[in-house]
């Protein structure tokens, strides 16, 4: 099965070295909405991107391009970031509870519990970053 892959629009707003600076713009699934000037929910908000290229030099500042990213590297994204932690918190406070610990240092200790899982995350930084690069297509 191929791997699908996300696009998303943007322009490039630097470039230095081997690596090109690009700005997104990312809505909100209802910014889209014919109705959305009713509502405070949508949003838009600017992102910025690094991508590291070989060869940027054919890319100009300001120039319209179209971004991409496999799907999956998404799906990591969301589980690194979102799923992952939640289980950790989740977990070990049922853990916690359920070995008799008051429900106040329960939940003061899962919370501590996040500090080495993100602390591993920042010392894969490298790796990580590594793993999840986007390409340019003019």
């Amino acid at each position: 099965m191929k791997n699908k892959i996300v696009t998303h629009p943007g322009i490039i707003k630097s470039i230095k070295d081997d690596k090109v600076e690009v700005s997104i713009m990312v809505t909100s699934g209802c910014a889209s909405c014919e109705i959305k000037g009713a509502c405070a929910v949508s949003e838009v908000e600017e992102k910025s991107v690094l991508v590291k290229m070989d060869n940027p030099s054919k890319f100009k500042i300001n120039q319209s391009i179209i971004i991409e990213m496999q799907q999956s590297l998404g799906t990591w994204a969301v589980l690194l970031g979102y799923i992952f932690p939640f289980l950790v918190l989740f977990l070990s406070l049922i853990i916690l509870i359920g070995t008799g610990m008051d429900e106040g240092m329960a939940g003061v200790l899962s919370i501590l519990l996040m500090l080495p899982y993100y602390f591993t995350l920042y010392l894969l930084r490298k790796y990580l970053g590594t793993k999840f690069n986007y390409s340019i297509r003019a």
